[in-house]
């Protein structure tokens, strides 16, 4: 059974391979690229005189931290872009290899020779969601492996592991995304039994999860913490913190939030000019900062993986339950 499940999927798996070549290929030159000229400009140990504290003490090295941040992303903002595309591949997983998985033998009617040939339906399928698991697993982790070290320049010197895209595409969770897609795939394939229908819903219902889950789950997995600083005090948030800002603004000596999606600094001798500043916040008002700390990322990491992981599980679950109403 399971050299019959290898030459029916042999092809998927061969496209799979060769499509993760021409993307090392891509990946290797530019991450390479990318690590030279961040140990080059010394972003490493400048990032590392500066600590995870929330905040610090406005200083010229953070002035040139930032500035040597602000290089980097000059050569290499556009790579970027090509993080949306390491978000998509998961669910093509889904797409191209769970809902045919069983909708195919279905629709065309060749599960039934199978099972008709001493083979009963459990064994057919824990051969078939198995073998195939077992091949998109160990492709996962070497995607995952891969992407993070690429993406790790681009993240330091930026926003952080924690926000968006960066988190999803570093560290565990893309291999329980491609789980994820798998087992949605292979239950939807097992109620519609149609190729394209199946396909159609993995691909729609793995997006409607992942941003539920991102944009709903994620922010509140644990309390956000909150920082207050003055804008005319010498403390400011710390670009090497790696926190994730889910929510800033300017409050007056009340607390009620006067400038929205801003932050103020102290006026120059010249004036405030146009820009606000703390004349225009009225007296007593302070930045302010809502927040999720860096080194939450490998907790949250693990937290979602772990909802991805339950949800594949139960997914294949149903699937092999609702094989049995198949005739």
């Amino acid at each position: 059974m399971i050299w019959l499940t290898w030459r029916q999927h042999r092809k998927q798996a061969l496209f799979t391979l060769g499509a993760l070549a021409l993307l090392a290929a891509i990946m290797v030159p530019t991450g390479l690229a990318m690590h030279a000229k961040y140990d080059s400009l010394g972003l490493a140990a400048c990032r590392a005189a500066l600590g995870t504290a929330p905040l610090v003490t406005q200083t010229e090295a953070v002035a040139r931290c930032e500035s040597l941040g602000h290089q980097f992303q000059d050569r290499f903002s556009g790579l970027v872009f090509v993080a949306v595309l390491f978000v998509v591949l998961p669910v093509l997983v889904g797409v191209f290899f769970g809902a045919p998985l069983v909708a195919r033998e279905v629709e065309q009617g060749t599960h039934r020779l199978v099972w008709t040939q001493g083979v009963s339906r459990r064994q057919w399928a824990v051969a078939k969601f198995g073998l195939v698991g077992a091949i998109t697993a160990v492709l996962a982790i070497g995607y995952a492996l891969g992407v993070s070290w690429w993406f790790q320049p681009l993240v330091g010197a930026t926003t952080g592991r924690l926000t968006y895209i960066s988190f999803d595409v570093q560290g565990i969770v893309p291999v329980a995304y491609t789980l994820f897609a798998l087992a949605l795939g292979v239950f939807a394939g097992t109620y519609w039994r149609k190729v394209l229908p199946a396909m159609g819903i993995a691909l729609v219902g793995f997006a409607a999860v992942r941003v539920a889950i991102e944009v709903l789950a994620r922010p509140r997995y644990l309390p956000a913490q909150s920082l207050s600083f003055s804008p005319g005090g010498t403390q400011t948030p710390n670009p090497a913190s790696g926190d994730w800002v889910m929510q800033q603004g300017v409050r007056n000596a009340a607390g009620d939030m006067v400038l929205p999606d801003a932050q103020i600094g102290p006026c120059p001798p010249s004036g405030c000019g146009a820009g606000p500043g703390p004349r225009e916040a009225g007296p007593g008002a302070y930045n302010w900062l809502q927040y999720q700390p860096g080194d939450r990322f490998w907790l949250f990491q693990g937290i979602e993986t772990g909802i991805f992981v339950l949800l594949a599980a139960a997914l294949l679950f149903f699937a092999l339950r609702r094989l049995r109403t198949i005739a």
